[in-house]
């Protein structure tokens, strides 16, 4: 295991600025996700941490050992890439065993170093095939076992599941995190995969434009969300502007579209919108407890949910999820009346 701490790192390519004095530090043996859309700087800042990109500005440590210009290979790092970087031409054992050959450990070592990994991803039968015979959860679990046989103390992956169909990615994510803890290794994790980062993550950072817009454990990004740009990257969260806050004992209620909301906490001084999870909204046919009235626009089976489509009196559309069990099947046109969870937040805009 390892501790990595980044101190006021920049990127720039010209006038563009990648990562902007960016300020982190993952702990040892956490399983940590760079989260994020394309651009946002993610894979940047990985490559950065691997040695194959040197920071304008900033430092980064493994441990306490300053490693901002330490070359690739002697970061004691484990990369798997997007597209896996499999040798074509060498067989699964050589694909694993590369990297304890470029270390000139004998080749009794290598056998059981080798057997030993690949027995852990459970292709140990698969040995003498080549990359170009494997199904793409089969190449993507080389370039795992050839990134953890050197038993490095980071293990960092960039966006690895990608490639696969999104049965195969479902059943990766545990292969991955197992293998991760097995080994008690300090992981970094890339992907644009709100979906992902919430299953295998024990904390995530999510970027943007280079920055750290929001670093939390899977829970507290998804229920506490601080801004919307998180709320809606994270669960696509309703975004609606306030009218008005006024604070009533522990909590505040807020004006909203016709209607009012009440939510735990202090009024908020700044520009802020409130987020509402699809889930946490209620559809009525009545409008008692001050619910905020809306007209159906349409409705959407999915199996065992019922999605709506809502117009609020101000004009903007909002999405609520109904479980199927409990679905009345309000027509479009309709006109309703809604309620919100105390689970629903005030974001910064």
């Amino acid at each position: 295991m390892a501790e990595i701490s980044i101190e006021g790192v920049s990127k720039r390519y010209g006038d563009v600025t990648i990562i902007d004095r960016l300020d982190l530090k993952v702990r040892h043996g956490e399983f940590f996700t760079l989260l994020g859309p394309s651009g946002c700087g993610k894979t940047t800042l990985l490559r950065m941490i691997a040695g194959f990109i040197v920071p304008d500005e900033g430092r980064l440590f493994l441990d306490k050992q300053d490693i901002t210009r330490l070359p690739a290979h002697k970061r004691e790092t484990g990369m798997v890439f997007q597209d896996y970087a499999l040798f074509p031409d060498k067989t699964v054992y050589d694909n694993v065993a590369y990297g304890l050959r470029v270390r000139k450990l004998s080749s009794q070592e290598i056998d059981r170093k080798v057997g030993g990994i690949l027995a852990r991803v459970e292709l140990g039968h698969l040995a003498k095939r080549y990359p170009g015979e494997l199904s793409g959860g089969q190449r993507q679990r080389v370039a795992l076992a050839r990134a953890l046989v050197i038993e490095p103390r980071v293990l960092l992956m960039d966006e690895p599941l990608s490639n696969l169909d999104a049965k195969l990615r479902i059943q990766m994510r545990d292969v991955i995190r197992q293998l991760q803890q097995e080994a008690n290794i300090t992981a970094i994790f890339v992907t644009h995969d709100q979906e992902e980062a919430l299953s295998m993550s024990d904390r995530i950072a999510l970027l943007r434009s280079g920055r750290i817009d929001q670093l939390d454990t899977p829970e507290g990004l998804y229920g506490s969300p601080v801004t919307a740009y998180a709320a809606d990257f994270i669960g696509a969260a309703n975004l609606i502007d306030v009218q008005g806050q006024q604070a009533d004992g522990g909590r505040t209620v807020v004006a909203i579209a016709g209607g009012r909301v009440a939510i735990p906490g202090a009024p908020r001084g700044d520009a802020c919108q409130l987020a509402a999870r699809p889930e946490h909204i209620g559809v009525h046919t009545d409008a008692a407890d001050a619910r905020v009235p809306a007209q159906v626009v349409h409705r959407r089976y999915l199996g065992f949910k019922a999605t709506y489509a809502l117009r609020l009196a101000d004009g903007k559309i909002i999405n609520a999820d109904l479980p199927a069990a409990s679905d009345p099947i309000h027509s479009p046109g309709s006109p309703v009346f809604l309620s919100f969870s105390p689970d629903c937040r005030l974001v910064r805009a």
